[in-house]
Order: C-alpha cells, then structure tokens, then sequence
C-alpha cells in the first residue's frame, strides 16, 4: 500500500518518536533538515500560528517524501480543518482543548472512514502515490495509518480523562501542559504538584486503555526524561523558531565574550 507513518509505526513498537515544531519556516525543505538531524515527525502548527493550508499541505508532501511523518494540529474542532489537511497530505491530526468522550468521539468521526468514523472520501490520494484502487482498500489503509491525537488542556479534560482514553479511534492523550497551567492558576510552574499529579493520572489512563501517552509543552532536559519515564513515547524537542533564536544567541554570546567590550557595546 505504500503507506509507512514512521512516528505511529515507532510508538506502536514502544519505541520514541521526537517531533519538530514547525511555526515559522514556510518551506519544504524544514522536513528533510528534520529527517537529516534525526527527528522522525513534524509537528506543524495551525493553531499558533498564521501558515496556510496550502502551505502545510506542501511540507505534509515533503515530509512523507522524506520519510518524516507530518502530523498537524487543527485551529479547530470543525470537521473541515481535518478533513483538507488530512487529503492535503498530513498522516497525523491533533485537535486542541478536547475535553469530553463526545469530543473525542467527533475527533474520530472527522478523521477516520467509516466504520470507525464519517469522513468523506476523496478517491485517488497523495499518501499513495495517487494510484487508483477501491475506495474499501484506501479507506482501510488510510484508517490505519493516521495518527489521532487529542489534547487535554483544562482540569475538565484531566477528570474525564479515563471516559477520553476509553474512546476507539483515539491512538494517543496528551497533556497540553502550559494551557493547563493557565487554566488552573498556576501559569508557567509546568514542575507545580497539581500538575506532576495530573500528568500520574493521564498516564494511568493511558496505561487502562491502551493509548499512547504524551506529555506537551515540556523542552527542558530533566522535564523530557520526567516524562520518558512517566511512559511518554512522543517527545517533541523543540520547535523551529525556538532552535533558530537559541543557535543564534549561543553564536552572538560566543563571539562576544572572547572581544573587547569597547567593539560590541
């Protein structure tokens, strides 16, 4: 079938996937810089930022031409902002601020054919190589090759977690962990208590129902090993724009503290 979603096929395995963000780079060539340093899924991101469909669809093609998997997370929990992406390109979807099973159930009817859910077919598709053949086969071997993710971003979403967890369809559970933070008062302490025992109790969830866990918004060293050993497989390191400012401070600072102060101040 020609189908080959590296992130799902690694997670399945018990294996870690590390995911890039993509905000800013408006070219295709972010996914072969991704594959070239290691990273096995795009993380393109359609809610924080102001890239076009037409422009995410064009990175979803380079990627799976890559062999990097492009997952997208949808501004929405409209059926279309899956639905274009999905035939545009991308093998992964996350929908944000998903707080009930009967949210996570629409995720599903909006991003899988039938039986499992009511997407709308399209025929011939980008993911196989645009190769005529029965809508039951490309159905079936699309089913199984996207990469559901759904977010829990409020003390709504982390209560109802185990009725979320329990809903066919959904491959993975994720903890956005600074919308969370916000919501409970406690912005920007992603280490607080309240937050380390909702990530126990997503994990745990995760663990009942046989879903991947993923822990979001966490970059620093010890907190990504926290969540590794919390059972997280679906690690992303950081985004583009985050690495760009970070290789061009570090090269600023190294220059400037091996000149005379009189040249740069």
């Amino acid at each position: 079938m020609l189908l080959n979603n590296v992130a799902k096929s690694r997670l399945l395995s018990g294996k870690i996937a590390f995911g890039l963000g993509v905000r800013h780079s408006r070219t295709v060539d972010i996914a072969r810089a991704a594959k070239a340093a290691g990273y096995h899924y795009l993380f393109i991101d359609l809610e924080h930022c102001t890239m076009d469909i037409a422009t995410a669809g064009q990175i979803c093609v380079a990627a799976l031409d890559a062999g990097v998997t492009p997952v997208v997370r949808v501004p929405g929990h409209e059926h279309f902002h899956a639905a274009r992406i999905l035939d545009g390109g991308a093998q992964g979807i996350v929908v944000p601020h998903v707080e009930t099973a009967a949210q996570a159930r629409q995720a599903v009817s909006n991003c899988r054919y039938a039986p499992l859910g009511h997407r709308s077919g399209m025929g011939p598709m980008v993911h196989l190589h645009w190769k005529g053949m029965p809508q039951d086969q490309i159905s079936e071997a699309i089913n199984n090759d996207v990469l559901l993710v759904v977010m829990l971003e409020s003390p709504r979403a982390v209560e109802n977690v185990e009725e979320i967890a329990a809903v066919e369809g959904i491959d993975v559970i994720s903890i956005g962990t600074n919308d969370l933070a916000l919501e409970m008062g406690i912005p920007g302490q992603v280490e607080h208590p309240r937050i380390l025992e909702c990530y126990d109790r997503v994990a745990a969830a995760c663990k009942n129902n046989n879903k991947i866990l993923r822990l979001g918004g966490i970059y620093e060293h010890s907190q990504i090993m926290r969540t590794i050993e919390l059972g997280s497989r679906m690690i992303m390191l950081g985004n583009d724009f985050g690495f760009m400012m970070q290789a061009m401070r570090g090269k600023a600072e190294e220059i400037s503290s091996q000149v005379d102060v009189e040249l740069i101040s």
